[in-house]
């Protein structure tokens, strides 16, 4: 149990939760820098985490634990952690959702924060478990923990309930920085996302850039639609697009447009056409790969892939405040078109002229001219036939 701390103290510390060192800090480092605080000021503080919600479809929030003395640890929670046993009664779940304090003091009361994996084995005897209640969306959560049998006190509740909001606009900078940067990345990608951040958000705020492009295009998509019930469509899609995409991020391409079944991307390499040319080939070669062994374990899917390199206008067109950030010009009609000759040639994979020359790797053989729409003459293309 702590003594009444200085009201100087407790003044100084929300001060810097709400200044420029608390602002400018990473996570960790804010972390470290209230618990010692805490402790500075008389807190009997054993354990110290912040479980930030995020928006994203993949992670339910960021969590974050210190104690003094040790670094300070950092894990993303999956949304999966919802399923497990113990989440339903978890004392964190049940603050946020009813977003009301809880002071845990009974072993039984500890037990469920227990459970979680960043107060385990650590002889905690009371918590107080604090909502940081955020707008609209979900709330996050401070967890204040001690060994001290006795708890915090009066005095100790006293100096949390003072220093809570303070601390709950610290974190809704962090998980609105957080949201920010994910949704843009989820949507947008994120090299147009940091573009985006960067200012890039006016109508005709354009450059010209040299990239490769990919298209991919699901075959008989159309088929299946008119076959498949909307739920058993949308698993097929799904499912063709988790052997599309990570090949792209991994070879460092971006997606830029999800159209319907077709996926564009482009790969701007720093170190040249020829390098952004290899990258957007290895992708296009892996995503054929996993798109075949899924087929081949039961679940028929086919795809065709376009690649040619070309310039692009790259940024943001659209109408007022409804603008939509992407690539357009004369290249990308023409990946566009070359696509479509997958279907029409019965060959998985083809590449323009120009982006085999770049290339330059065996296997790749040309198929002779081929007529494009919108185009006047027949464009020569080329397949690839592994050795």
């Amino acid at each position: 149990m702590m003594t009444h701390p200085a009201p100087t103290g407790v003044a100084e510390l929300i001060e810097w939760l709400s200044g420029d060192e608390c602002h400018d800090a990473v996570d960790a480092a804010m972390l470290a820098g209230l618990g010692r605080r805490l402790r500075a000021l008389g807190l009997p503080l054993d354990r110290l985490s912040l479980h930030l919600r995020t928006l994203h479809p993949q992670i339910l929030a960021r969590t974050l634990a210190w104690t003094e003395g040790e670094p300070v640890e950092l894990r993303d929670r999956e949304n999966s952690i919802e399923r497990l046993p113990f989440f339903a009664n978890n004392p964190i779940r049940r603050a946020t959702e009813g977003r009301a304090w809880l002071s845990l003091a009974t072993p039984e009361e500890m037990a469920g924060l227990e459970e979680l994996d960043f107060f385990q084995g650590r002889g905690l005897a009371v918590a107080e478990v604090v909502p940081l209640v955020m707008g609209q969306g979900p709330a996050s959560a401070a967890v204040f923990a001690t060994r001290q049998p006795d708890g915090f006190g009066p005095e100790g509740r006293a100096l949390l309930q003072r220093i809570a909001p303070a601390l709950r606009g610290a974190c809704e900078i962090r998980v609105l920085r957080l949201a920010e940067a994910t949704l843009l990345d989820t949507y947008v990608g994120p090299i147009t996302g940091r573009r985006i951040l960067e200012g890039h958000i006016r109508r005709g705020d354009v450059e010209t850039l040299k990239a490769a492009l990919l298209l991919c295009d699901l075959r008989d998509f159309t088929v299946l639609s008119n076959r498949l019930p909307p739920e058993q469509m949308l698993d097929r899609l799904n499912l063709y697009f988790d052997q599309l995409v990570p090949p792209i991020a991994a070879a460092g391409g971006e997606v830029l447009k999800f159209m319907g079944d077709a996926v564009l991307a482009f790969f701007h390499h720093q170190d040249g056409p020829a390098a952004s040319c290899a990258a957007a080939f290895e992708a296009a070669r892996q995503a054929l790969a996993s798109i075949h062994s899924v087929s081949q374990a039961g679940t028929p899917l086919a795809a065709g892939v376009a690649l040619h390199h070309g310039e692009v206008a790259y940024g943001n067109i659209g109408s007022g405040g409804r603008l939509d950030f992407t690539v357009i010009g004369r290249d990308v009609n023409l990946v566009s078109r070359i696509q479509t000759a997958c279907a029409t040639t019965g060959q998985p994979l083809l590449m323009s002229q120009h982006f085999a020359a770049l290339l330059d790797r065996p296997g790749s053989r040309s198929i002779g001219p081929h007529p494009l729409k919108g185009f006047a003459e027949p464009l020569e293309l080329f397949a690839w036939s592994p050795e």
